[in-house]
């Protein structure tokens, strides 16, 4: 960039500089004061090639893929690089593209990258694979040797959490869980929110078992069993209590009666019960409880 600026008036460069320097400081938090800063040194020096490229990513930051894509092409045809394809293709997804975003993934530039550049040319290609809902096409355009190694390198951890993330799209959740964790043990800079997708997917499963669990105490005497995944229920304050009481049942939907003295709880599926089983207006536990004349109040803790 200091070489570009060299081909200026001393006086124009250093205004350039400093705009330019603003977009690099507000590129990441405040990509909305970046971009103005882009656009003042883009009116200073619209035949630099660097500050072409930096108007480019600031209107790229900013979701103006039109502008990002202009600028871009335009520092290509400056310097006849081909670092920015990748971005560029990305910019035709952005513009609902994704078709010239594949394409572009198979012209003879990419074989001019470097490995990083060839790694986020998978990227973008795979996430245009997913705006097509080519979820299965997204996962093989992933799998490639950078994604199999076990070195670290700076974009090991997005590429791991691309490929979980289309295995999740792809319904292959238990390999998704895995390369989560891969990508999170890589992620050592916060590139990726990896660490909270795994804690979600954990916290899935969990609750899943827990269904299960109570689907299996409906059967036997662990009715208890069936509360373990709402026993926070004994924290709520009557007014909870009331409301869920004063709801009407609808058939045969089953009803929960929380115990108000101890902390088991026993589950009715005969509405007409759980009316008598509460007095309404204080939720007081009824000192007999029948059903046809031969089912007695449960035993309370």
């Amino acid at each position: 960039m200091r070489q570009d600026l060299k081909s200026l008036p001393k006086t124009l460069a250093d205004d350039v500089a400093r705009n330019l320097v603003m977009v690099a400081r507000l590129l990441d938090t405040e990509p909305e004061e970046a971009y103005k800063y882009s656009r003042v040194a883009l009116r200073l020096a619209s035949r630099v090639a660097s500050v072409r490229e930096a108007a480019g990513f600031a209107s790229y930051m900013t979701q103006r893929y039109s502008e990002a894509l202009t600028e871009f092409r335009a520092a290509r045809r400056m310097t006849g690089r081909a670092d920015l394809w990748p971005v560029m293709a990305d910019c035709e997804r952005g513009l609902g593209r994704p078709e010239r975003a594949i394409a572009m993934a198979g012209e003879p530039e990419v074989k001019q990258l470097d490995k990083a550049g060839q790694v986020e040319m998978r990227l973008v290609a795979a996430g245009a694979r997913a705006d097509l809902e080519q979820f299965d096409a997204a996962v093989v355009t992933l799998q490639s040797p950078e994604l199999a190694s076990s070195a670290v390198h700076p974009w090991t951890a997005r590429l791991r959490y691309a490929y979980a993330d289309a295995l999740i799209a792809a319904g292959r959740g238990e390999e998704a869980r895995d390369w989560f964790a891969k990508a999170a043990e890589a992620d050592t800079d916060g590139a990726t929110n990896a660490s909270e997708r795994l804690a979600e997917i954990d916290g899935l499963e969990f609750v899943d078992a827990m269904d299960e669990d109570e689907t299996d105490g409906e059967e036997s005497e662990g009715a208890e069993a069936g509360f373990d995944d709402v026993e926070d229920i004994e924290d709520d304050e009557d007014e909870d209590d009331e409301e869920a009481v004063a709801q009407e049942p609808q058939a045969p939907a089953r009803r929960i009666a929380p115990d108000e003295v101890g902390d088991d709880r026993v589950i009715y599926e005969d509405d007409e019960d759980v009316e008598e089983f509460y007095d309404e207006d204080d939720l007081e536990i009824d000192e007999e409880y029948e059903e046809n004349g031969d089912r007695k109040r449960d035993e309370r803790g």
